[in-house]
């Protein structure tokens, strides 16, 4: 006798977007029903999710984590690269390493979490998560500690090409478009928004720097589907 899918999402799946940006997490998490709270230091009035709170993520984490079923945190990755932090120790560090300390928050919340980084970052690199994954037109490696769950990691297609633009004197064409930067051929305000699926935001700096929602829907589902581990209500 065949046995039904249960889901562990309660009636209102509650997730916390901790440094939040314009919401490409929050958008991802939307897809599956959640109802997100944003927290940033900066304003964020492009921000998508349900509430907004401006202030320093990691103390909120620390006040409020535990009123969440699920936490998202993407600390700011300019720090964390290898290439930026050789450029932080020659500049005095001008960009605080927040990982460790957003860690150290998320831990005291006893909920599920996942932090997102970059490559070279402090972040464990128990999921990685690519463009090509979900057909996206933009590459952008992503590395995803988990917290009190885990998940398989899924299989990462071979790439179709290279990326668009500029590099050491010689322009590359290709089916991926550089979502940093400007000049050399990288990706338009428009471009970005297309690649990322991202479309209620026009700030050049905040897209480049949001995730695209594709990547926390796929944690979403794989979070409330296919671990063992329990939301609680």
């Amino acid at each position: 006798m065949a046995h039904p899918i249960v889901s562990r999402q309660p009636r209102v799946w509650r997730v916390l977007d901790a440094f939040c940006c314009i919401g490409g997490a929050a958008r991802g998490y939307q897809e599956l029903g959640a109802h997100v709270t944003g927290v940033d230091i900066r304003p964020q009035p492009d921000y998508c999710g349900n509430d907004f709170h401006q202030g320093d993520a990691i103390a909120f984490i620390c006040e409020h984590g535990h009123e969440f079923d699920f936490i998202h945190a993407s600390p700011p990755c300019q720090g964390e690269g290898a290439p930026a932090k050789g450029t932080n120790a020659a500049r005095g560090n001008p960009h605080p390493r927040l990982i460790a300390p957003t860690r150290a928050a998320l831990e005291t919340t006893g909920r599920p979490w996942v932090m997102e980084n970059v490559a070279g970052s402090q972040v464990r690199k128990d999921l990685r998560l690519c463009g090509e994954m979900f057909g996206l037109a933009v590459l952008m490696h992503r590395y995803f500690e988990l917290g009190g769950w885990t998940v398989v990691q899924p299989p990462h297609p071979a790439h179709r090409g290279k990326v668009r633009g500029w590099r050491h004197g010689q322009y590359f064409d290709g089916p991926y478009v550089a979502a940093y930067g400007k000049g050399g051929g990288k990706a338009t305000v428009e471009e970005i928004r297309t690649a990322k699926g991202i479309d209620w935001s026009h700030d050049h700096f905040n897209l480049r720097e949001a995730l695209p929602p594709a990547y926390t829907t796929w944690i979403a589902h794989a979070h409330l589907f296919d671990t063992n581990t329990a939301v609680a209500a």
